[in-house]
C-alpha cells in the first residue's frame, strides 16, 4: 500500500516537471520571501502584518507583541511563565506557529509556549486569522502566527545593537547584522533575556517568588543565488532557556524547567519556464528537563526529533491563473519520560489554485489529504473569494475545513494515553469587509465555526487522567482591525487598533469555554517630531470564566493596561537612540490565571545603535 502511494506522488511530481517546459521566464524577486503560500493564497482571509517598527516598540517575547497588537487572548502563569493563546475562541493547541513556512508547534504538547519565542530575529511577523490546515497542517484552526526571515538581495551592510534594562533586574540584549549583495544575503541575530522576576504584588503582601528566568536565542538566514533561476536558502535557529516556575504559597515546592530547541531549514528555489519549484528539508528538535524540586538533582525529560521534506511546485498558466501543488513528508520520533520511544510518519498532498476573473475579482480553492500510520485524516479544503467593489470597499469570503491531530502525549502518555483518539475536526466560515479612505484602513470580519471531537483530558476509574474525544464547540464572533497614518512637515502620526467579540460555547451545556473573554480591545498610538518619538499602548481584556460550569464565583475580572514610551535620536540617520518605557502605567491589579498576579508599574531603559 505504501509503495502504491509513493508511486502516485512520484507520478504527480514528474507530470509537473513535464508541464513546466515553457520558454516564458519568471524572474526572481529582489526580496525572497520565506512563506510564499501566505503571500499568494491568503487574500480571502484576514492577515495582520507587524513590521520592524511595531516589533521594536514591544518587549522581545511573542506574548507581549501579540497581546498589545492583535485580538489574541493570552493566559500566563505570571510574567515570563508559560503562556497559552486563545485565537477566535479556540484552545492553545488550535493555534499554529509557522516558522518560515514550517509548522513548529510542539509534537508533545501540540502548542507553542509564546514566552519562549523571541521576536527580534524576524523581519516581520504576520497574524492570519481563520483556518489554514490545508497548507500548515495540524492545529491551524483558530489562526496561524507566521515568523518570517525574508532575504533581500541588494547591497546592504548594517549592524543593530539594542540593550534594555529594567525593574526586577531584567536585562535584554539584542544584536543583529544584515549583509547582502546582488548574489548573497545574510541575516543573523543574537538575543539574551534574563530577569530575577521578583516583582512585588499590588494590594497584598509578598512578591513573585521563584520566578527567575533566562533564555538565549540565535537565529540566522543565508541566501545565495546560483544564477538567475536558482537560489539556495538556509535558515537556522536555536533556543536555550531555563525558568523557575513561580509559586503561589511560601510552603510550595520550588520547581524549574529547562528547554533546548533547534530548527534548521534548507530550501532550493528554481525556475523552469512558467513554473517555480521550491524544495525544503527541515530538521527540528525539542528537548526539555523538568525538576519537580530544584533542591534535588532528579528530573524528568523528553523530546522529539522531526524530519520534514516539503516540495512546492507552482505553475503559472497565465497572468490570471496559477496552480500550486504541495507534497510533504514528516517523520517524528519522541523519547523520554511519559511517552517512551514512539514515532509516527505523515505524508500529505495539497493542491491550491488561484484565478483572477477580472482585475478586481479573484477566487482561491485548495484541498489537502494526509496519510499517516497512526491516525486517519479527513479531506481538508478551503475556498475563498475577494472582490474590490471600488477603491473604498473590498469584500472577502472564505470557508474551510481544518483539523488537529492528537499529540504524542495524547497517544502515548504512559499513565493514560489513548490510541483510539480521532483528530479534532472544524468547519469555519468568515465574511470580511475592508474599508479604505485616504490614510484610514478598517477591516470588519464576521466568523462562525464548528469544532467536533475536541480532545479533553478527563479522570478515569483508575484514578488517572486520559484524553477522550468528548466536546463539540460552536463559535461565532466579530473582529475589527484599524489603522491611520498622517505625515506633514516633520510631524508623523500613527494609530493601530483591534477589537474582538467572541462567543465560544460548549454544545453540551451552552456555556462559554473557560479562558475565552467575550471582549478584547487594543490600541497603539505613536507621534514623532524630528528626533523625538512617543508611543502609547492600551489593552482591555474582559472578564473570563475559569471553570467549565461558568460559576460566577470563579471569574477573573476585566482589566485595562497601558504602556507609555519615549525615545530620542541623537543622529539624523537614526544611529544612536536612547529611550524609556513604562509598563502598566496606571499600576493596575490584574491576572490572567487565578493567584497569578502580574507586575505593577515598572520602568525599562533602552539604548539602540545602528551602524
Amino acid at each position: 500500500m505504501a509503495t502504491k502511494k509513493f508511486r502516485l506522488l512520484s507520478i504527480i511530481m514528474l507530470s509537473q516537471f513535464l508541464l513546466a517546459q515553457n520558454k516564458t521566464a519568471i524572474p526572481l524577486n529582489e526580496v525572497v520571501v520565506s512563506d510564499t503560500q501566505l503571500k499568494n493564497f491568503s487574500s480571502s482571509q484576514s492577515v495582520l502584518k507587524l513590521n520592524d517598527s511595531i516589533i521594536s516598540k514591544n518587549q522581545s517575547s511573542l506574548t507581549s507583541l501579540l497581546n498589545y497588537n492583535s485580538v489574541i487572548y493570552f493566559k500566563e502563569n505570571g510574567l515570563g511563565m508559560v503562556s497559552s493563546p486563545s485565537f477566535r475562541g479556540t484552545t492553545a493547541q488550535q493555534t499554529a506557529v509557522v516558522w518560515n513556512g514550517i509548522n513548529i508547534n510542539s509534537q508533545l504538547l501540540g502548542q507553542t509556549d509564546f514566552n519562549t519565542v523571541s521576536t527580534r530575529g524576524y523581519n516581520s511577523i504576520d497574524v492570519k486569522a481563520g483556518g489554514g490546515s490545508v497548507v500548515y497542517g495540524s492545529g491551524a484552526i483558530g489562526g496561524t502566527i507566521h515568523l518570517n526571515n525574508d532575504l533581500k538581495f541588494r547591497n546592504t551592510f548594517k549592524n543593530n545593537l539594542e540593550v534594555y534594562y529594567g525593574d526586577f533586574n531584567t536585562l535584554s540584549t539584542i544584536y543583529a547584522v544584515t549583509a547582502a549583495t546582488n548574489q548573497w544575503s545574510t541575516n543573523a541575530s543574537f538575543t539574551r533575556n534574563s530577569s530575577d522576576n521578583d516583582y512585588k504584588f499590588i494590594g497584598k503582601q509578598g512578591k513573585n517568588s521563584n520566578g527567575e528566568f533566562y533564555n538565549t536565542n540565535f537565529s540566522t538566514a543565508i541566501g545565495y543565488k546560483l544564477d538567475a533561476k536558482n537560489t539556495i536558502k538556509l535558515y537556522s535557529e536555536s533556543y536555550d532557556g531555563e525558568r523557575h516556575f513561580s509559586i503561589t504559597s511560601p510552603n510550595a515546592t520550588k520547581t524549574k524547567y529547562q528547554d533546548f530547541n533547534t530548527r534548521n531549514l534548507l530550501a532550493w528555489t528554481s525556475i523552469f519556464g512558467k513554473s517555480v519549484s521550491n524544495m525544503k528539508l527541515a530538521y527540528i528538535t525539542e528537548h526539555y528537563k523538568y525538576f519537580d524540586d530544584i533542591e534535588e538533582e532528579d528530573f524528568t525529560s523528553g523530546g522529539v526529533k522531526s524530519f520534514i521534506a516539503k516540495y512546492d511546485f507552482v505553475y503559472v498558466f497565465s497572468s490570471k491563473i496559477n496552480l500550486n501543488t504541495l507534497l510533504d513528508y514528516n517523520k517524528s520520533n519522541a523519547f523520554g519520560s511519559g511517552v517512551g520511544n514512539n514515532s509516527r510518519q505523515v505524508g500529505g498532498i495539497s493542491v491550491l489554485i488561484k484565478q483572477y476573473i477580472t482585475e478586481k475579482w479573484n477566487y482561491e480553492l485548495s484541498a489537502r489529504k494526509e496519510i499517516s500510520d497512526v491516525y486517519k485524516s479527513p479531506l481538508l479544503f478551503s475556498a475563498g473569494t475577494t472582490i474590490d467593489f471600488s477603491s473604498l470597499y473590498q469584500f472577502k469570503f472564505n470557508i474551510s475545513r481544518n483539523f488537529r491531530v492528537p499529540t504524542f502525549n495524547d497517544f502515548y502518555w504512559e499513565t493514560g494515553g489513548n490510541l483510539d483518539l480521532k483528530p479534532e475536526n472544524s468547519y469555519q466560515l468568515e465574511l470580511g469587509n475592508n474599508f479604505r479612505y485616504k490614510d484610514f484602513n478598517v477591516s470588519a470580519t464576521f466568523y462562525a465555526s464548528k469544532i467536533t471531537d475536541m480532545i479533553r483530558w478527563l479522570p478515569t476509574n483508575t484514578g488517572n487522567w486520559s484524553p477522550f474525544n468528548t466536546d463539540n464547540v460552536s463559535i461565532y464572533g466579530f473582529e475589527t482591525l484599524g489603522s491611520w497614518k498622517k505625515n506633514f512637515n516633520s510631524h508623523n502620526f500613527g494609530i493601530n487598533a483591534t477589537y474582538s467579540y467572541t462567543v465560544s460555547l460548549d454544545d453540551k451545556n451552552n456555556n462559554q469555554l473557560f479562558y475565552v473573554p467575550y471582549h478584547k480591545a487594543t490600541a497603539a498610538g505613536s507621534y514623532s517630531y524630528k528626533r523625538f518619538n512617543y508611543y502609547y499602548q492600551f489593552m482591555f481584556v474582559g472578564a473570563v470564566f475559569t471553570t467549565s460550569d461558568n460559576d460566577p464565583k470563579n471569574i477573573l475580572s476585566d482589566y485595562t493596561i497601558s504602556n507609555l514610551g519615549m525615545d530620542y535620536n541623537f543622529s539624523k540617520k537614526n544611529v544612536f537612540k536612547i529611550g524609556f518605557r513604562v509598563a502598566n502605567l496606571w499600576n493596575e491589579i490584574y491576572e490572567s490565571l487565578p493567584s497569578r498576579l502580574m507586575p505593577g508599574r515598572n520602568l525599562t531603559l533602552y539604548l539602540t545603535l545602528n551602524y
